[in-house]
């Protein structure tokens, strides 16, 4: 039994923390284009949207609840890591405003300017004005707050300008100014950053915010006053689905209302304008019931820095990535037939590396081939635009059998899959909704094809999601295959969705909640009785996220008996490498670069004939215990060198990885020799082998 210490787990919330700060990071690198910096700012306020919706909304329903939490939360009092969470985003959220400053002088070098409303010039006025008139004034939503009865509920992380109004000679009678107080939102559906019209080579922009302030006495006139100001705020809620138990409602009208709920949950973050009156903010605070429990952090003049992901190019290739042309697979043509290839052998594309256009040909394929009987696929976050159902519903209309398990709760995507299933299942397409209880996180389709031999698979299992939008910005593996015990178990995963109290038993595929993890448990074993045998022992992990402390423990037992575990972990990390006597023999890093690192890979030595997986499932709590995951070994010659290959790229960035340590310093691993970059590596690297 391995002695405790405080090192031995680092906090989930505060390496989530962490790991933002890696893509803060991006933004003061040099190495990145500048225009692509701006964007990273922009993940980087969009993720901690995210946290404060999901994670901090969860401690704070545990302090709420009256718990401790000490098991859940790492060893930390609920209330005290909220505290700790707060502390750690202001000095984040000060450091972020610190990085835009630079990143805008950097702009202003560049020739592109952003003007706040006290610099706008002469020659702009009238297109500001017309810009107003025409596209901005039309989708304002304002409330003048001392006339409502009840204060409106704000929508989750819009952004409002909050509005004092000090009018003209109106007194009360204690010498006091009488004030109106309004808010004013900030319209989604118009772009932030509006372009103004060049001067010579100069770019100018003026933000949406900034252009609304400009018109304020425009939008005020009714009033005579003599001060008008307008400070940013903000409110996140927490977006926990609560599902009721009626049972005369569909699953489908369950989650939409839980959705709809959403909209009027409690808040958990409160962000404003460092500068706006204090008057304005005891004003909100007490009229928002803004509790102790809620994050209240004073930020700078603008929030929903999200906004940053779509600034605008300007036509400026020299400030961005050059964009890469996405590679064919050598041998797996798309012009030809894809099952015929995939008959003969099995085929691996690794996206945005290669296109994404394989996923749709082979939907495409088996919905026009008169010999294939059915298609069942699994599905998890689809594009707006999705090609992936448009084949679906194709493959419906020529009279196969489809059948499409769809997650109606994955994360912020409830909404967009609703609408799928009902388009899908309006159109003829048999809807499984899963296992209650457990999220279906797989990513798998098997098609049927009737041919001489009789009936026979073909299919794929990916590490990401079917969506042609997300693959082109994230990492993710597909094996594509038709090994018929493969894709039988897969089957056998689609028979547990509509008979679940039928556990199955699996011999080639890791699947969630009932084996992933005692299959790697008993995996990282043959490693450690092969480590102290002295023959070869070796654990290669890539993961978005790490928090099982049950198989955190694992790899800790697997260090002190002498295997080498090398982990690329892009995200959340609660394991603590390098702590003698516990896990000398762990190295961890995390890349954070131009593209989401999102696939899943484990390799065990296995004395010399290496078991490699691709994987669905991190190493999380709810996805070992709590999804639906499926992971796939990879037989294929060829692939599991590939894999092997493309692991060691990645292991050997010196550019972009940063090391995991006792520290938590996020220190940029040490450039010895040559620099090693590895996403731009693995391009050339699916490029020499195009050519061999």
């Amino acid at each position: 039994m391995m002695k405790k210490t405080k090192n031995q787990y680092i906090n989930r919330e505060i390496s989530w923390l962490h790991f933002n700060e890696r893509v803060l990071q991006e933004c003061t690198d040099k190495k990145v284009p500048l225009i692509e910096r701006l964007r990273f700012l922009g993940i980087f306020s969009n993720n901690l949207d995210e946290f404060f919706k999901v994670r901090y909304a969860t401690v704070k329903r545990i302090v709420e609840a009256g718990k401790k939490g000490k098991s859940a939360l790492g060893g930390e009092k609920a209330k005290d890591l909220l505290e700790e969470i707060t502390t750690v985003v202001i000095n984040q959220q000060e450091k972020s405003q610190e990085v835009l400053y630079e990143m805008e002088k950097e702009l202003e070098a560049q020739n592109i300017f952003l003007i706040k409303e006290t610099e706008v010039k002469e020659n702009h006025t009238d297109y500001i004005k017309n810009y107003f008139i025409n596209n901005v004034s039309p989708a304002l939503m304002i409330l003048i707050l001392n006339d409502v009865a009840e204060f409106p509920t704000l929508n989750d992380t819009a952004a409002y300008l909050a509005v004092k109004i000090v009018l003209v000679d109106v007194d009360n009678g204690e010498n006091e100014k009488k004030v109106r107080y309004a808010l004013i939102e900030i319209p989604k559906g118009i772009d932030r950053f509006i372009e103004l019209p060049k001067e010579g080579d100069k770019n100018y922009i003026i933000m949406l915010d900034d252009m609304i302030r400009y018109c304020l006495r425009s939008i005020f006139n009714m009033f005579d006053y003599e001060s008008i100001s307008a400070h940013m705020i903000k409110i996140t809620r927490d977006a926990e689905l609560d599902i009721d138990d009626d049972l005369s409602k569909s699953f489908i009208e369950k989650i939409s209302s839980s959705v709809e709920h959403r909209k009027i949950s409690d808040p958990v973050r409160f962000i404003y304008d460092k500068n706006i009156e204090e008057d304005t903010l005891l004003f909100l605070q007490e009229k928002m019931g803004i509790e102790d429990t809620d994050s209240v952090i004073p930020g700078g003049r603008y929030h929903n820095k999200r906004d940053y992901m779509g600034f605008p190019s300007l036509g400026r290739k020299d400030l961005m990535y050059d964009k890469i042309k996405p590679l064919p697979v050598k041998g797996f043509s798309v012009e030809g037939s894809l099952l015929e290839h995939i008959a003969k052998k099995d085929y691996l594309i690794y996206t945005p590396y290669h296109t994404f256009s394989y996923i749709i040909k082979f939907l495409r394929e088996a919905a026009l081939d008169p010999k294939v009987r059915s298609i069942k696929i699994t599905v998890y976050r689809l594009a707006n635009t999705s090609q992936v159902a448009a084949s679906l519903i194709n493959a419906v209309k020529n009279g196969k059998k489809v059948t499409v398990q769809i997650e109606l709760q994955a994360r912020f995507d409830e909404r967009a899959n609703i609408k799928y299933a009902e388009q899908l299942q309006a159109e003829g397409v048999k809807l499984i909704f899963g296992v209650p209880g457990l999220k279906v996180h797989s990513k798998i389709c098997i098609i049927e094809r009737e041919e001489a031999q009789g009936m026979k698979r073909y299919g794929f299992i990916s590490t990401g999601n079917f969506n042609e939008s997300t693959a082109r910005i994230y990492t993710d593996y597909t094996l594509f295959t038709a090994h018929d015990m493969i894709l039988k178990e897969c089957n056998k995963i689609f028979n547990f969705f509509e008979t679940t109290y039928k556990i199955n038993k699996y011999k080639h595929l890791i699947v969630s909640p009932h084996y992933t993890t005692t299959t790697f448990e008993a995996l990282i074993d043959i490693e450690i009785a092969n480590s102290i045998a002295g023959k070869e022992a070796y654990i290669k992990i890539k993961m978005n996220s790490f928090t099982s402390y049950r198989m955190i423990d694992k790899l800790y037992e697997a260090s002190r008996a002498g295997v080498k575990i090398q982990l690329i972990i892009r995200g959340v990390c609660c394991l603590v490498p390098g702590i003698e006597g516990m896990s000398e023999n762990i190295e961890a890093i995390s890349v954070v670069d131009k593209f989401l690192e999102h696939p899943r890979i484990f390799i065990f030595s296995n004395d010399g004939a290496p078991k490699i997986y691709i994987s669905s499932a991190d190493w999380m709590t709810r996805n070992l215990d709590f999804r639906v995951e499926v992971g796939c070994p990879i037989y294929d010659e060829d692939i599991r060198q590939e894999l092997l290959e493309t692991f060691e790229i990645s292991w050997n960035d010196n550019v972009k990885a940063r090391v995991f340590s006792e520290k938590y310093d996020n220190a940029y691993r040490e450039v010895v020799g040559k620099e090693h970059r590895s996403q731009f590596e693995l391009y050339d690297y699916y490029k020499r082998k195009l050519k061999a």
